[in-house]
């Protein structure tokens, strides 16, 4: 199955001028931990709830803060026409559960979480594989960047 096929194609968006008050509230309204940061209809990076409480208050930096200040900019992201068991294979590897997805002029199109590929799948193993290999420790975190998977 594509990516197409089974990513969530409705994702609210921020902008990299938005103050992180207002992603804050975006992220409350849709019960959500993060959001693309697009610039257009770019991706410029991602924001979490964990940028806005480390990366901004943390660092002391107040409400107004712009979005861009805070967010990840080395964002991982998957093609909306690959497979979705390479894709959550990548997943595992990576150790994320979501991904944003650009169409092949990177326009982000959507966005595919595990859960989406395994509402999707036949058979469950690859999606438990993937969830398997998320929940080991280690992986390339960084303070923040939860979201991986290609970089821009």
């Amino acid at each position: 199955m594509r990516v197409s096929e089974a990513m969530t194609r409705d994702v609210c968006v921020a902008r990299p001028d938005h103050t992180i008050e207002e992603a804050a509230r975006m992220m409350l309204a849709i019960d959500v931990g993060l959001l693309p940061v697009g610039d257009e209809d770019r991706l410029a990076g991602m924001i979490t709830d964990r940028d806005i409480a480390v990366r901004g208050i943390g660092n002391g930096k107040g409400p107004a803060t712009e979005v861009s200040e805070v967010m990840t900019q080395d964002v991982k992201y998957c093609f909306s026409d690959e497979d979705t068991a390479h894709v959550a294979g990548n997943m595992g590897d990576l150790q994320v559960r979501r991904l944003p997805v650009v169409d092949r002029d990177k326009r982000l199109v959507g966005i595919l979480s595990l859960a989406d590929v395994a509402s999707h799948e036949n058979d469950g193993r690859r999606v438990g594989n993937a969830l398997r290999e998320i929940a080991q420790p280690g992986g390339e975190h960084n303070q923040g960047d939860e979201e991986r998977g290609r970089g821009l």
